[in-house]
């Protein structure tokens, strides 16, 4: 025998719920299998759940169409301040620049680049190290140019700004997500109940298949193990 299994996407719960509505449109109230308030609960629910999972739909979307761009920001920031560090460090080795000043910066001695692949370390080290310049050039210092600070704040504050941004779609979709699954106990144990009285409704309907077929019509899903009767 065939046996069913409730849906396991939030797309599958939907369309169980919509399946009971649509037949319970075209039913008289003696020929429904399911009681009143059971379809009048599915189409509320069925509602409820739609909105909820379009909401998240598009606020993922959103921040998967943002990301791209955001993530191009990202590569030009990081370029730019690498290139900005090497040059200064480069200026200490040509004792252009005195080691100790390298303290303005937050950088240490050493002449090495600080990792800046996580974006929460190219948001601090952009602002120590634009700080930094601004304070040395503020005492007397020479610029450095190519790049100038001024071109790596340019694409520093245009990735602060889509790196704020997608921290706030992030957070969007994150509370459409949460909001979807605390969903999907409730409509699984609605549906549960649903397929349950479906089942007892159509429970003395012979042949097998007829009875199956009944069941299906309200959206019941079975599932037939190795080696049994497919069709």
């Amino acid at each position: 025998m065939p046996y069913r299994r409730l849906p396991n996407t939030d797309q599958a719960r939907s369309r169980a719920l919509r399946a009971v509505v649509e037949i319970g449109e075209t039913s008289t109230v003696s020929d429904l299998a399911i009681s009143l308030n059971s379809l009048s609960e599915a189409r509320n629910f069925m509602l409820k759940l739609d909105r909820t999972l379009t909401h998240y739909t598009q606020c993922y979307a959103n921040q998967s169409r943002a990301s791209h761009k955001h993530q191009a920001n990202a590569k030009m920031a990081r370029l730019y301040l690498s290139h900005f560090i090497q040059v200064l460090n480069l200026s200490v080795l040509r004792e252009e620049i005195k080691p100790s000043q390298k303290q303005l910066y937050g950088l240490p001695e050493a002449n090495v680049v600080p990792d800046l692949l996580s974006e929460s370390a190219l948001a601090e080290w952009g602002e120590k190290v634009i700080k930094g310049e601004q304070e040395r050039v503020a005492r007397g210092g020479i610029p450095i140019y190519n790049p100038t600070i001024a071109r790596v704040k340019v694409h520093y504050d245009i990735f602060m700004e889509s790196y704020g941004r997608q921290k706030n779609l992030q957070l969007l979709t994150s509370r459409s997500l949460e909001a979807l699954a605390a969903l999907r106990e409730p409509a699984d144990k609605l549906i549960l109940d649903i397929w349950n009285q479906v089942e007892a409704r159509f429970q003395n309907v012979q042949p097998n298949e007829r009875r199956l077929e009944l069941c299906r019509s309200y959206g019941l899903v079975y599932y037939y193990r190795n080696n049994e009767k497919t069709s």
